[in-house]
């Protein structure tokens, strides 16, 4: 795979972050693909809309994608660095490889993931990296919520 195809795929992440934005939810979304290009199944954080703490959008693609055999052949994309949660479902399963959108607004387990092997690939897409950006800025609460940090006023 090449990097325009890496990019392309993760158009059906943003889609996916769009939609969850528009619904009023976290805006980061995600898909699982198959290392032919195919897509086994895209999703997106819907902890607000459903009130269930444990559908991020990498869990929503990786439930809506069905079993699989194996998952080494699978390509885990999504808008934002995947959290220590959702890092951790990548490493127990053996996902192979991680798109991210971007680190810049949060980096979670990228490090983690690499040093387990992980291949990783940061396409540092500026759509992304905005809608985070705002997103965080006009939700501190929320965005603290989803990440498990405690929000400290003042």
């Amino acid at each position: 795979m090449d990097i325009d195809q890496y990019r392309a795929m993760l158009d059906t992440a943003l889609e996916e972050a769009r939609t969850g934005l528009a619904e009023g939810g976290i805006p980061i979304g995600a898909a699982l693909y198959h290392a032919d290009g195919s897509v086994l199944g895209s999703g997106r954080n819907r902890r607000v809309q459903e009130g269930d703490p444990s559908i991020h959008g990498e869990t929503d693609a990786f439930r809506k994608a069905g079993r699989q055999a194996s998952y080494r052949d699978t390509i885990m994309v999504t808008t934002l660095a995947p959290c220590w949660y959702c890092s951790g479902l990548v490493r127990q399963f053996g996902i192979g490889t991680v798109v991210v959108g971007e680190s810049v607004n949060f980096a979670g387990g990228l490090d983690w993931l690499r040093e387990a092997g992980v291949r990783v690939i940061d396409l540092a897409d500026e759509r992304c990296i905005d809608m985070m950006r705002d997103w965080i800025a006009a939700n501190p609460a929320l965005w603290n919520e989803d990440i498990g940090e405690e929000c400290h006023p003042g």
